[in-house]
């Protein structure tokens, strides 16, 4: 690797003051590798920083945060022309940190900050929705959706990703089937969901591994639809990390799929929030280039 190639980093201000972190640029950069720090503050820095990454040169752009931070980071990089974006690195500096935890991210920093500039980037897909959304981890819709919408910021930060397990159990109460039906490349699918998972990753909601399947660059979507008599066993055997078949489990692999139902859903892309009637949710296959470990779970 060129010794001169620039780095920009690329923190959610949430995260930013990691004293770790602070420490591992500062040697990173005595050893000679040009490290820019930038810190987003509102909704659309990231496009903004990456924009910036792009004018300078940089051949790799940090996403510093959890879900929401790589989310905004990546859909900026898939607007950079091909010969002009740089690889995207990551360090984990979120409350669930899905993506990060399932592509097997160190979670020291010095280690999650060399991989992010050294490591070998590979190509790696992204899932486009509705024309204009992306998300490299996950969408989920249903129930798990609104665990993670309503799940108050004190309890994620105490409990990180098993409050949103703890509160959605405070909440069966409020458990409500979305009526909606799904269809892809010979696939077809009509009835109540209670937690629809479209994995390019694992998990989503601080561990649930909803798509234990999916692969980041195999080209396809992992559909997993979990119907409404199964919510409990489903939450739990996220919790123990089986995943075991479950014959009220649906699931497909797919290269694009739509969704329609009658009343408004609520989609999470990466823990961003997207509602309506009707998605269009389709694969990008080596969208971009990532930096990630050379065993990690997510490469076919």
């Amino acid at each position: 690797m060129d010794q001169h190639s620039l780095t920009l980093a690329i923190l959610n201000g949430k995260g930013a003051g990691n004293e770790e972190l602070r420490e591992a640029i500062l040697k990173l950069r005595e050893e000679g590798l040009p490290i820019e720090v930038r810190v987003t503050w509102e909704h659309g820095d990231g496009e903004r920083f990456v924009k910036e990454a792009v004018a300078l040169g940089a051949t790799t752009v940090i996403a510093g945060g959890g879900d929401g931070t790589i989310n905004e980071i990546a859909t900026a990089l898939a607007g950079v022309e091909t010969a002009e974006r740089p690889a995207l690195g990551i360090i984990p500096l979120g409350t669930a940190n899905d993506f990060a935890t399932s592509a097997g991210i160190p979670e020291e920093m010095e280690h999650a900050l060399r991989l992010a500039i050294v490591g070998k980037a590979v190509p790696v897909d992204l899932a486009r929705v509705n024309q204009d959304r992306y998300f490299i981890n996950m969408a989920t819709g249903g129930f798990g959706t609104r665990i993670t919408t309503e799940t108050p910021e004190k309890l994620k930060s105490a409990l990180g990703g098993v409050s949103y397990l703890i509160h959605g159990l405070l909440r069966m109460d409020t458990l409500k089937a979305d009526s909606c039906e799904l269809r892809g490349p010979d696939f077809g699918w009509q009835g109540d969901a209670l937690v629809i998972g479209i994995g390019n990753g694992r998990q989503a909601g601080g561990g649930q591994r909803l798509c234990p399947g999916a692969l980041i660059n195999d080209g396809a979507l992992e559909l997993s639809i979990v119907t409404s008599k199964e919510i409990l066993p489903t939450l739990f055997n996220s919790i123990t990390g089986s995943d075991d078949e479950n014959p009220s489990i649906i699931r497909a692999s797919l290269p694009w799929l739509e969704i329609t139902s009658p009343n408004e859903m609520a989609f999470n892309l990466d823990g961003e929030p997207l509602r309506g009637t009707h998605f269009r949710i389709e694969i990008m296959p080596a969208a971009l280039s990532c930096r990630l470990p050379p065993d990690c779970e997510l490469l076919a």
